[in-house]
């Protein structure tokens, strides 16, 4: 690579550590990079040469575990797949998720994140027990279509870090998780649909979305929570409006 290849961007980060910092503070840093240099390898450049202390989360590097989630520019990105080139000659500045607390310096708690998802039932409920020798559960092309797009999420948080309801109410399930719900309800071999839809319809559930659709843009696995969510809201009221009709034919 010849050196007119290489660029010199300043990465600001936002710095936090507890056990020396009474609150976070913008650090800067000139980083050199080529065409194909990530906001990742820049944090990781800054690291192994500038200041060891840096902390930040990542794993795969390709887009596919989610863990290196933060606010670049104050939009929220996978570090891994978002590009320096796309911000010189300006500066980029680079910070930890929104709405959720800073641990130190990029790296968020996701306890909140994690113990919903406990709750939500993110997993197969057989319709109906099967033994082996009766083989596995079928569904068909269609069957499997109806929900593929919701299974994508790869439980980054981004989503969460661009919703403002999110942000105004920590009880709220949050659009990542509707989502997932909604994969799960709309598996034609679940069985749980029943449990999750008294959680989507209870006061942290749906119902608190205003539909800003935000989570959707920024999704980088194209899952569209906003999408999910609405056909949640629309299964909720059929299933609320279900009842009360049944209920008013039984009084007659």
């Amino acid at each position: 690579m010849s050196a007119s290849e290489i660029k010199t961007i300043e990465i600001e980060v936002l710095r936090y550590r507890p056990e020396q910092d009474t609150e976070p503070f913008w650090q800067s840093f000139q980083v050199e990079f080529a065409h194909d240099t990530s906001v990742l390898e820049g944090l990781q450049s800054i690291k192994d040469d500038q200041d060891a202390s840096l902390s930040y989360r990542w794993s795969c590097r390709m887009a596919i575990c989610g863990s290196c989630g933060m606010m670049i520019d104050a939009k929220p990105k996978l570090a891994c797949s978002t590009f320096l080139r796309d911000f010189w000659p300006n500066k980029v500045r680079v910070g930890p998720l929104e709405h959720f607390p800073i641990e130190r310096d990029l790296v968020v708690a996701a306890d909140d994140f994690i113990d919903k998802l406990e709750r939500i039932t993110a997993y197969l409920v057989p319709k109906e027990p099967r033994t082996i020798e009766q083989g596995e559960y079928l569904q068909t092309p269609r069957q499997l279509q109806q929900f593929l797009q919701y299974s994508g999420c790869i439980n980054c948080m981004l989503c969460y870090a661009a919703c403002p309801e999110y942000g105004l109410n920590e009880k709220f399930l949050g659009p990542g998780l509707l989502a997932l719900m909604h994969r799960y309800n709309d598996d034609s071999r679940d069985g749980g649909r029943d449990g999750r839809m008294e959680l989507m319809n209870a006061e942290e559930g749906v119902w608190v979305c205003t539909a800003v659709t935000y989570c959707s843009e920024v999704c980088p696995k194209k899952v569209d929570p906003a999408n999910a969510v609405n056909q949640n809201k629309l299964n909720s009221a059929l299933g609320y409006f279900g009842r009360f009709l049944t209920s008013q034919g039984g009084q007659k």
